[in-house]
């Protein structure tokens, strides 16, 4: 009997079953939508990366042209922190007296004013008669100078004889002098730049009171902001430890300068220098100044000696003392009175002079190193910061 249209077992256990069709149909897409969008958050990781540091680029110019811009506002500002916390611990030494913040700020700020104009009415006298005299000086400069240096005065006798050779005799013989008159712009411009100064520090003058009479009111209103209790924590440490160490290092470096200066100042006196004190106060001020202000007070003291003496060893002895006295400060002195924990990297300080000079002048050259320490102090408590804080120390 032959059967017809029948199949076997085997092939009928091979029809696929519509259980199988709806079970593979949503497993496809579902086993390929991972890797359908990797490519997509691959893309998206690396733009974010490449966009990170065109954003650091544009927001560390876009700070520095502000900084720039607006120095008449913020330099003032900044001179006032800095100055601020140096003054705090003597602040904080009157309120044990039971004196309020206001009060002991008002008879800080007078006595720092003071000290400053006395400062400048005593050292200021000699140094205007100095300056009406610097045509002579500069007259008897250039005559010592021939004087010590024959070979310097040869040689620019033959540049003006070189440049005389296409002139007539009676252009070497010299025309009478005219005298013309201009309109320089030159009063109208110090006049100019005594207000500035004298308006910055009104405002320096001004900011630093307000600071001083606040108390810690910045401190705990920043307390108040921090989400976290850690946060707080933190923002309380570092703030203390930026303020201890600006204090530290300002009050450190100005009983040394002022020290030093004492000391330069014997020294000239005993060499027979006029006006010893002067010279003396003078380089104190420019040692505050890293690298370029011993270098500046080197060149000032051997300018001195030439002026004052004959000989080429006395011409060298102011100089020469004072860079004894300032390699002894910076070698053994300072070391050892500023410990350890201000030693910054000497390169990281030079970089940060010449920013900061550029940037705010002299002003800015005295500021370089307690922002400097500011910013290091910051990055030893943030965590995320330990790479620059290893950069900045020595």
């Amino acid at each position: 009997m032959v059967t017809i249209g029948m199949k076997k077992p085997d092939e009928l256990t091979a029809v696929p079953r519509s259980g199988d069709f709806l079970a593979g149909t949503p497993d496809g897409p579902v086993e390929a939508a991972p890797d359908a969008e990797l490519p997509t958050t691959q893309a998206s990781a690396a733009a974010t990366a490449r966009t990170a540091p065109l954003q650091i680029v544009l927001v560390a110019l876009g700070l520095i042209a502000f900084l720039f811009f607006a120095r008449p506002v913020v330099l003032p500002i900044f001179l006032a922190c800095v100055a601020g916390m140096t003054l705090k611990p003597l602040i904080r030494w009157l309120s044990y007296c039971h004196l309020p913040p206001a009060l002991s700020a008002a008879v800080v700020l007078v006595l720092l004013v003071g000290a400053i104009g006395i400062g400048f009415f005593q050292l200021g006298r000699p140094a205007l008669l100095w300056m009406n005299d610097a045509p002579q000086h500069m007259t008897a400069l250039r005559q010592r100078v021939q004087k010590l240096f024959p070979r310097m005065a040869r040689i620019s006798q033959a540049a003006t004889a070189v440049n005389n050779l296409g002139a007539t005799a009676a252009e070497q013989e010299g025309a009478p002098p005219t005298v013309e008159l201009k309109d320089s712009r030159g009063t109208s411009a110090f006049i100019n730049w005594t207000g500035s100064l004298l308006a910055g520090a009104g405002e320096t003058l001004v900011v630093l009171y307000l600071l001083l009479a606040s108390g810690d009111l910045f401190l705990q209103k920043l307390v108040r902001v921090m989400p976290t209790l850690h946060d707080k924590k933190r923002a309380v440490e570092i703030s203390h430890e930026i303020q201890e160490n600006i204090s530290r290092y300002l009050l450190s470096v100005s009983l040394i300068n002022v020290g030093l200066g004492v000391l330069v100042s014997a020294g000239l006196y005993m060499l027979g220098v006029p006006n010893a004190l002067m010279w003396g106060m003078l380089v104190a001020v420019l040692n505050f100044v890293p690298y370029f202000g011993p270098v500046a007070g080197v060149i000032l003291l051997a300018t001195v000696g030439l002026l004052t003496f004959d000989t080429l060893l006395e011409w060298l002895l102011p100089a020469v003392w004072y860079l004894l006295l300032h390699l002894l400060e910076a070698n053994l002195l300072t070391p050892v009175i500023l410990g350890r924990r201000f030693t910054l990297n000497p390169v990281v300080i030079f970089v940060s002079l010449i920013f900061w000079t550029w940037l705010w002048g002299v002003p800015g050259a005295l500021l370089s190193v307690p922002i400097l320490v500011s910013i290091k102090v910051v990055c030893d408590r943030v965590s995320g910061l330990s790479s620059v804080s290893e950069l900045l120390a020595s």
